[in-house]
């Protein structure tokens, strides 16, 4: 029963719609970011770049992520999605122009790059409010693994596609790019089922209020919080992938291809994990099984930084991937689960904002760190930042730590 007392209505086929078009949009998304990498990398030749790249797209994020999601909650999460990839694509058909250009100045490509990280302010948020609102309660763990392996599967094919399409040229990079996010807009415009009913208007006070409520929620949840900002901070220091430009041009020379198979390589292991999850979803010891798979991660990362063989660092990226769906999926799970329908959009703001936006400022944190110690000590030091944090937070956080089941320790 919805929070507003209407009864939900749910059409089969919105599932599978739903992650149709959450393969095409991250697959583009994730191709165009081996793109931008690639491309700032190689006019620049330096690590900050990819850094300031990544603040560029932090900003607009860190500003409008929490807006977004009261928005969702106050019209609907479907019609701010199509919004937020609507401006994905324009992103893309801008970044072919521009690449198409004869001899193009790069100011107008640095201009481009927060316009992405405003499109998925809105996207981001959107999306994951929207998967609750398309199945019932009961089959939710499901949908988000069956929503993790769809997302997963992008993050392989996405990454792959990015640099095997850089390597005919960028502007075939950027024209696959647009096409692909244009096409899961068109898939979202055809989701059906039960949705909220838009929101009386609210002037700017009560929606500042509203935003508020969403953060408020999160804080009273000691569980909750605990998982969120775990992920916050492993995502912040763990910043490899930032800085695989730097490993694929100038220490494993492995040139754009190598760039899209290590891009890729944490995606096949966290989609070999989704897959098992969604036939055996974490039930029991869930605090624990959260805290090992970050310690994982960590240690990882760490061996990754010291890698020089191609096949080392892809095996360790395939791990880095495999433990951070396990923290995934119990964070989302925990997340969703505790959430009423009506603050869907503002807590998966909140949620994204710990963890999406967190990525542009940890690519930022490791260009700098990479700046002024070198990349292998950047990365190096994210591995070890990840380990000192988890044993933190098993101590500040207690309740997550002894956390049994999903359901059950949600409220």
């Amino acid at each position: 029963m919805a929070a507003n007392g209407q009864s939900k209505e749910y059409r089969e086929r919105d599932l599978p719609l739903y992650l149709a078009a959450r393969f095409l949009s991250e697959a583009a998304a994730l191709a165009l970011s081996v793109a931008v990498g690639w491309t700032v990398y190689d006019v620049l030749h330096t690590p900050l770049a990819l850094g300031i790249a990544g603040l560029a797209q932090f900003v607009p994020m860190f500003l409008l992520t929490l807006p977004a999601g009261e928005l969702c909650d106050r019209i609907s999460p479907r019609q701010v999605l199509i919004a937020g990839l609507a401006l994905q694509g324009l992103c893309s058909i801008a970044f072919l122009l521009w690449a198409t250009s004869p001899s193009p100045p790069l100011w107008p490509f640095f201009a481009i790059v927060p316009v992405l990280g405003v499109a998925r302010a809105f996207a981001d948020p959107a999306g994951q409010a929207l998967l609750p609102l398309l199945v019932p309660d009961e089959r939710l763990p499901c949908a988000i693994a069956c929503g993790s392996s769809a997302w997963q599967v992008a993050v392989i094919a996405g990454p792959a596609l990015g640099g095997l399409a850089f390597a005919y040229g960028p502007a075939v990079a950027y024209g696959i790019c647009g096409s692909g996010v244009l096409a899961a807009m068109l898939g979202v415009v055809q989701l059906g089922g039960w949705r909220p009913p838009p929101a009386e208007g609210a002037d700017l006070k009560k929606r500042v209020d509203r935003v508020v409520e969403g953060i408020v929620f999160i804080w009273s949840r000691p569980v909750v919080l605990g998982a969120i900002s775990l992920d916050l901070f492993a995502v912040l220091l763990g910043g490899a992938t930032a800085l695989l430009p730097v490993y694929a041009r100038d220490i494993l020379h492995v040139g754009p291809i190598g760039l899209g198979l290590m891009r890729s390589a944490p995606a096949v292991g966290a989609c070999l994990v989704a897959l098992l999850q969604v036939r055996h979803p974490p039930e029991r010891r869930v605090g624990e099984k959260l805290f090992a798979a970050v310690a994982v991660f960590g240690i990882a990362t760490l061996i990754f930084a010291f890698s020089r063989s191609l096949v080392l660092s892809l095996s360790a990226l395939f791990v880095l991937g495999a433990s951070d769906m396990v923290s995934v999926n119990i964070r989302t799970s925990l997340v969703q689960l505790a959430t009423p329908d009506a603050m869907l959009g503002r807590v998966s703001a909140v949620n994204l904002l710990f963890i999406g936006a967190s990525s542009e400022l940890g690519a930022f944190e490791s260009g700098v760190v990479a700046a002024l110690m070198g990349t292998v000590p950047a990365v190096a030091f994210g591995g070890f930042g990840t380990l000192v944090v988890m044993a933190v937070w098993m101590r500040i956080f207690p309740a997550l730590r002894r956390a049994d089941r999903l359901k059950s320790e949600v409220r």
